[in-house]
């Protein structure tokens, strides 16, 4: 019989003691993975909020709990378009509406028809909005689409009546799957007139990127810029602490599960005591049965890995469909996020069979095969 083999029997063999630490690691690995995919999937949706805009960078206050919460006034809107290396500076304001139970978190965007250039956005139906009408509308065509809505169509929003003037694209799903309303009159509906949420800036052509983010950070110390979904956590504290929830879910479960997976194994040290003596008597050196031991963890361990992505996916499915996160979570399963559930498997299992291996290996043939 191979190793190999003799390392697959014992597992099979002790079927109570497998299934109990493959559901341990299992657990260990679902609960990293699911905060891992959830982490992923709403930076990834925050993030494709700034890729809206057809910008070189974004600009946001720093340091808010949400960015948008973010608040940019008409001074500072200035500044930015003063800045040296700036050709323009496209000032939004984004807020999230409950539409329904299929939209309950709605993106909508308002922002002056006179921009659309530079945002990106193209008229695909209809016309623009007049720059200050206060019951117009333009649905992004994913929106239209979802809502069953066209040209001329009715859209209550922000408390009021709105006339769809026309149908707009602008080549990001999150975008088009939102509206955009006259700029003062989304600022009236929400009563913060001249505030804006973000800053869509593009640089003069042949200009350094980096160059103009550093003097927007030195002329305005309150606003962060954000080139990337990697920068995102400069203005938003909430991703921070999701990031760091997630980095110390991994080091608990790891020390929690190796905690379980050591006790299960002295157990089994206990029942395999004789077992272990007559091996030992045989010939078996203590390499070769550290090795065997270690090879059970690993296949253990690499089995309640596969179940705990496995189960990762329907809760992660179940999360984003709960009304909270509807549209906002979408799980990202990342490269990153398999490694973290190898690791997490791995290091809970081989330091919990550590000091069980080690005695195991230690113990005298003797003894071992004395021991009741």
């Amino acid at each position: 019989m191979s190793f190999f083999l003799l390392i697959t029997r014992n597992v099979w063999s002790k079927k109570a003691r497998s299934i109990g630490l493959t559901f341990a690691v299992a657990f260990a690995v679902l609960t990293v993975v699911t905060l891992g995919v959830t982490s992923s999937g709403l930076e990834q949706s925050a993030a494709a909020i700034i890729s809206v805009g057809k910008a070189d960078f974004t600009v946001v206050q720093k340091d808010v709990s949400d960015t948008l919460a973010s608040t940019i006034d008409t001074q500072q809107l200035a500044g930015l378009r003063h800045t040296p290396g700036v050709t323009s500076a496209v000032g939004v304001l984004v807020e999230i509406e409950h539409i329904n139970a299929d939209n309950p978190v709605f993106i909508e965007i308002g922002i002056s028809p006179g921009d659309f250039a530079g945002f990106g956005v193209r008229v695909v139906a209809g016309s623009a909005y007049a720059p200050t009408a206060a019951h117009e509308v333009m649905l992004g065509w994913r929106a239209a689409a979802n809502l069953g809505l066209h040209v001329g169509s009715r859209f209550d929003a922000n408390g009021t009546w709105n006339t769809v003037t026309g149908i707009y694209s602008t080549g990001n799903a999150f975008g088009d799957a939102g509206a955009m309303f006259p700029l003062p009159a989304i600022q009236g509906y929400n009563r913060v007139p001249g505030i804006v949420t973000l800053a869509f800036v593009k640089v003069a052509p042949g200009t350094s990127v980096a160059a103009v983010t550093r003097r927007v950070a030195f002329a305005q110390p309150v606003l962060t810029t954000i080139r990337t979904a990697a920068q995102f956590g400069r203005a938003d504290r909430d991703l921070i602490y999701l990031q760091a929830a997630v980095t110390g879910s991994t080091v608990l479960a790891i020390l929690i599960g190796a905690v379980i997976v050591g006790n299960t194994m002295l157990l089994s040290l206990f029942e395999r005591t004789h077992e272990f003596g007559l091996m030992r008597a045989v010939g078996w050196t203590r390499r070769r049965m550290v090795a065997l031991l270690l090879g059970e963890s690993l296949l253990l361990a690499l089995m309640g890995a596969a179940l705990g992505v496995a189960l990762s996916f329907a809760v992660a499915a179940g999360l984003a469909h709960l009304p909270a996160l509807k549209g906002v979570l979408h799980p990202n399963f990342t490269e990153d996020v398999f490694w973290r559930a190898l690791y997490t498997a791995l290091g809970m299992t081989l330091i919990g069979a550590l000091y069980p291996t080690i005695r195991a290996a230690l113990l005298s043939p003797l003894k071992a095969l004395s021991y009741e």
